[in-house]
């Protein structure tokens, strides 16, 4: 790794609950937009910080948790995990609210008031001119044995206008915007209804689906990321726990192994891939953490948990290098690509704790070490901001790291 010195500043954000041993839900956000640093807080607050004094230019209150984020021209997007499922336009500038969507509407309100029946819009996507945004919402619902999600994909004007809407009975998980051809790709984690596929590429202008793909397995689990570069689609497989570059329409140009079940003293274990990023002729796939086929539980670890491994456009291996944690979300930005590494539920150690960034053709770049948990990221051309949360681990009793913000420069 290269030895190199950073300017790295950090803003408190108030309390938060302690993340416990196991991974949480998306509790925060944040992005970077011209002169600012904007942090999405559990509690709906959402600030503008100046990226020099870390002082606050503006701060509104989200009516939800401010769990995603996106930047258009002079608008920040937000989206909200709560009763509505809020999606709303705020001025840049100013924070004033110029816009808002309920997703609640499209995917149905909450038949409990348990956190994961609440709408949540987990993905936002802009285009690079500004005329277009696009978002991903979802409601769960359990009935007994029976489990059931609706969704909304929506293509958004920039006065919040819903140009088209995407509907289906399975889970969103991730999207992907090629603005070059006009296509989204949208990647669905579970599919139990009528919908029975894992990746859907619609239409950007007109929400009509282009065409489908989906990796053929047993069970419900699909995908757990996709990304577009150019006209290949980069696909991390749940279902069969291999990474996929697509070629228009489906076809598969190439699969590779990357946490597939593997036999590790007399148990069979696997991990997801649940993270891919594509872009200048390079893929690369990240996995999570390790579970046993007959038990969730188990104190063995499959080889290729905690893993980043990059590939190029023919499939041909360039490196791999281990992120030591389970990683939230990737932020990317052309080659560089940024990992917040939060905990390892079986390791509970907090040295691995860090933000980790790579080039997608070299490799390991650098690191910041984190005393909580890194659990969202961003990166623009010269900066590098994350959000820490703090950790308890349960055999610890002791609270390692801060909610706080943090920002750097990318390298000095």
């Amino acid at each position: 790794m290269a030895e190199r010195t950073h300017r790295f500043d950090r803003r408190p954000l108030g309390k938060i609950d302690s993340a416990g041993s196991r991974q949480m839900w998306t509790r925060s956000s944040v992005e970077l937009a011209d002169d600012v640093v904007i942090a999405g807080r559990w509690g709906g607050t959402v600030t503008a910080f100046d990226s020099e004094s870390l002082d606050p230019r503006w701060e509104v209150d989200h009516p939800e948790s401010a769990v995603s984020l996106a930047v258009t021209d002079d608008t920040l997007i937000v989206g909200g995990r709560g009763e509505d499922g809020v999606i709303a336009g705020y001025a840049l500038e100013s924070g004033e609210r110029r816009w808002s969507v309920d997703a609640a509407a499209h995917v149905g309100t909450p038949t409990s008031d348990r956190l994961f029946s609440l709408p949540y819009v987990l993905a936002i996507e802009a285009d690079d001119d500004g005329d277009s945004l696009y978002a991903a919402a979802r409601r769960y619902e359990r009935d007994g044995d029976k489990r059931r999600w609706q969704s909304a994909v929506y293509g958004i004007e920039p006065d919040g206008a819903i140009r088209w809407r995407y509907e289906t009975d399975a889970s969103p998980i991730a999207l992907s915007l090629d603005s070059d051809r006009d296509r989204l790709a949208v990647g669905y984690n579970r599919c139990t209804g009528t919908h029975d596929c894992g990746v859907s590429v619609l239409d950007s202008e007109t929400g009509d689906p282009e065409w489908m793909w989906d990796p053929v397995t047993d069970g419900d689990r699909r995908v757990g990321d996709v990304s577009f570069t150019g006209e290949h689609l980069a696909v991390a497989s749940h279902g069969d726990k291999r990474g996929y570059l697509l070629e228009e329409g489906g076809t598969e140009r190439w699969t590779v192994d990357l946490a597939v079940e593997t036999d590790v003293d007399g148990e069979t274990l696997y991990a997801y891939p649940n993270h891919a990023y594509a872009n200048d002729r390079y893929v690369a796939f990240v996995t999570g953490n390790t579970y046993a086929v007959d038990s969730r539980e188990t104190s063995s670890r499959h080889p290729n948990e905690h893993r980043i491994a990059a590939f190029d456009i023919d499939g041909e291996p360039l490196w791999d290098a281990s992120v030591r944690g389970f990683v939230t979300e990737l932020a990317a930005r052309d080659r560089a690509i940024v990992a917040p590494c939060a905990q390892n539920f079986r390791v509970r150690d907090s040295e691995t704790h860090a933000l980790r960034w790579f080039d997608l053709k070299n490799g390991e770049q650098d690191k910041q070490d984190v005393t909580g948990i890194a659990t969202a990221a961003a990166i623009d051309s010269e900066r590098i901001a994350v959000i820490e949360e703090p950790v308890e681990y349960h055999d610890e009793q002791r609270v390692h790291g801060e909610y706080a913000l943090g920002i750097g420069s990318r390298f000095v």
